[in-house]
């Protein structure tokens, strides 16, 4: 291991996670949100592994994103910009062929002028705001949009899409709520393709429209609240540095936050929240040990924490040996339970010193020791 710690991640899993969005949402078609940098897995490594399962669009946030990203996609690929187009980047976008997703009358303003000093027609998104009041067009501008078509010369809608709130809860009614608003307004867009569910709404039952944009679903974080069907993308494994045994009431790291209670066997792992690892860990967050819960006992640092060891075997206790933190025993979504907070941020924060295994579908390893 050349770094503190090794990222595993399971391309095969990744792309068996698409398949089964896909088949649950059939005869909707999936789209790979890949944006921070593939959920921290790297966009580069992700695209092309759902892109051979069919996939053909592909969703970032920002346009630098699209910018990194489109010389890895092939021709006929639909490279999308959730967050639309910045005051000034209009001539870029349309350079590398990405599609905006508009949520603003300014955006569509900005956008036709663009197509206008092309002229030509310029693809886009409309994003419309059903309920959570975040991007999207909202009703004021929507009715000013249907109001005067004329707003949208030069731009050729490809899609209608809206975002739910709280799909990750399937019988919370803002979902049947927002579903009900969208409805209403694709029927003043009559023949445009319809996208609103991400990965918790594929399992909502009820119908998908014509496009879902799949997400943490895809890198085995759990879509909704009920057991996570998806199968884990990532394993992350750590190695004792240190070993030590320190006396009853001897305290533990930075601000002594710990006290032993007992004679203890201290284990410092040399993986910290400069490499993704959530300082609220401290105290109350865990590794795992030949099959034994190890806590975190004192404060998460930069580059290390400690664990209480003393209930592991001595035989798994050496320079080297090997310490779980994502895998088996801890989900990734256990983890972001431990530390008040989601799979998403956990993931997005993954350490770029750790050396990063890639297993295809073939079952192949190839290992890079910096992030892609």
């Amino acid at each position: 291991m050349i770094g503190g710690a090794r990222l595993t991640i399971d391309l095969e899993a990744l792309a068996a996670n698409y398949c089964l969005i896909r088949d649950a949402v059939a005869p909707a078609q999936v789209g790979g949100v890949v944006k921070a940098n593939g959920y921290g897995l790297g966009a580069s490594v992700v695209a092309p592994v759902l892109i051979a399962q069919g996939c053909r669009h592909i969703f970032v946030a920002v346009l630098g994103e699209a910018e990194a990203l489109a010389p890895d996609l092939p021709s006929g690929i639909n490279l999308y910009v959730l967050n639309g187009l910045m005051p000034g980047t209009e001539a870029h976008c349309a350079q590398l062929g990405a599609i905006p997703v508009l949520n603003s009358l300014d955006q569509i303003a900005r956008w036709s002028a663009q197509a206008a000093v092309l002229g030509r027609r310029l693809p886009a998104v409309l994003q419309v705001d059903t309920g959570m009041s975040r991007m999207g067009l909202p009703a004021d501008e929507l009715e000013s949009l249907l109001a005067d078509p004329a707003l949208l010369d030069g731009i050729e809608p490809k899609l209608l899409i809206s975002h739910l709130a709280c799909a990750d809860a399937a019988d919370d009614p803002a979902n049947t709520l927002q579903a009900g608003r969208f409805h209403e307004i694709a029927r003043r867009f009559p023949g445009l393709p319809l996208a609103l569910d991400n990965s918790g709404g594929a399992f909502h039952a009820r119908e998908h429209f014509d496009l879902v944009r799949a997400g943490i679903g895809l890198y085995g974080g759990a879509p909704h609240d009920g057991p996570n069907p998806m199968r884990p993308v990532i394993a992350l494994d750590a190695a004792i540095a240190q070993l030590r045994t320190i006396p009853a009431g001897a305290g533990v790291g930075y601000g002594l936050t710990f006290h032993t209670e007992r004679e203890t066997r201290i284990a410092t792992i040399p993986v910290g929240y400069a490499d993704g690892l959530p300082r609220c860990l401290g105290n109350k967050g865990a590794a795992w040990i030949a099959c034994v819960r190890a806590p975190i006992v004192g404060r998460v640092s930069m580059d290390s924490i400690t664990l209480d060891v003393t209930d592991v075997p001595e035989a798994a206790l050496y320079p080297g040996a090997p310490v779980e933190l994502i895998g088996p025993h801890q989900s990734l979504d256990q983890l972001a339970t431990d530390a008040g907070t989601i799979s998403y941020e956990i993931l997005t924060q993954l350490g770029r010193r750790y050396q990063r295994v890639l297993l295809p579908a073939t079952g192949a390893a190839t290992t890079r020791s910096i992030a892609p």
